[in-house]
């Protein structure tokens, strides 16, 4: 499956290809990471990373629900529908892999309505861009059907706010992965927030849970996550990406490229050549990593994380 980040060559000096916050790692995170005791088991049930995440979101803390990752959480929750007997999926136009990958493992159909299981993304992943339809999605969606929002880069939105009100997000399932605001993706910790009235879905994922989902770094993040320090920190680093973002997109117009609109830290562009494989090994084996973005259902175009003018620079040099 292509992803961004590290490769068989190890890791990119200047890797686009990842939407990680490129101002990371956060250094309370990372510190609280360095301080976590490896030789002991963390509660099983997680009680008090639950009150804690449940405090910083106001909601009931029987509503989080613990998992190892995103892509975790995903292949459970579509587990746990076709238990139901789903067998249908609604997906956006363009979209994280993994939502296909773990339909098709259980046979889905992908739909366009009356989906069991419905995923939205808001900003979107690869554009970064705010969800069309994202209200009429959530508000239609019958009361057997499941529906998801991915929201790993919420915490990384540069420009507007989430258009959903306490109501419409209280009839969704919230899937927050924070490694990547944190700049912290090698740390495999993620929760997501069930709907109201949903104790029954709630019981089968916890069934379908592996023993201890997420060590000892991995509560030491989230719990981290939640402190007034973090969240100060996070506020400042978006101040820094939406000036190197600016900058970023202003050089890749310069060789020509068509960048598309975005509301993250990261976006989508059209190069003025094919991003061929030819091209992108050569840029690789100058330290430069571009997320080809056809996976998505997005051919012709490369996502680009935001990253410092150095790196900007890097590649402008090495595509001319």
């Amino acid at each position: 499956m292509t992803h961004g980040g590290p490769d068989a060559l190890g890791a990119a000096l200047h890797d686009f290809s990842t939407n990680a916050n490129a101002c990371g790692p956060c250094p309370h995170a990372l510190a609280a990471v360095e301080r976590a005791d490896p030789r002991r088991y963390p509660d099983p049930a997680y009680t008090a990373l639950c009150e804690q995440l449940a405090q910083f979101h106001q909601v009931d803390p029987r509503r989080i629900v613990i998992a190892s990752s995103a892509s975790e959480f995903i292949s459970r929750i579509t587990a746990a529908v076709a238990q139901r007997g789903g067998t249908r999926i609604q997906v956006p136009p363009h979209c994280y892999g993994d939502y296909l990958r773990a339909a098709a493992a259980w046979g889905f159909e992908v739909v366009s309505d009356g989906a069991d299981l419905v995923w939205c993304c808001d900003p979107s992943s690869p554009l970064g861009q705010p969800q069309e339809g994202l209200a009429a999605s959530i508000g239609k969606p019958g009361a057997e059907t499941t529906c998801v929002i991915d929201l790993a880069y919420e915490p990384l939105r540069l420009d507007g706010e989430l258009l959903l009100s306490a109501r419409h997000l209280d009839r969704v399932w919230q899937l927050w992965t924070p490694n990547k605001v944190l700049g912290l993706t090698g740390v495999r910790a993620a929760y997501a927030i069930a709907p109201l009235d949903s104790a029954e879905m709630t019981g089968r994922l916890t069934a379908l849970a592996p023993s201890w989902p997420v060590g000892a770094h991995g509560v030491a993040l989230l719990e981290c996550w939640t402190g007034f320090e973090t969240q100060r920190w996070v506020d400042e680093s978006r101040a820094t990406l939406r000036s190197w973002k600016a900058s970023q997109r202003e050089m890749c117009e310069s060789l020509g490229w068509t960048c598309l609109p975005s509301v993250a830290n990261y976006f989508c562009a059209k190069p003025d050549v094919a991003y061929s494989g030819e091209r992108a090994a050569a840029m690789r084996a100058k330290g430069i990593k571009l997320r080809d973005t056809a996976s998505f259902g997005l051919p012709g175009h490369v996502r680009l994380g935001v990253l410092p003018t150095a790196s900007q620079e890097a590649l402008r040099q090495s595509w001319r």
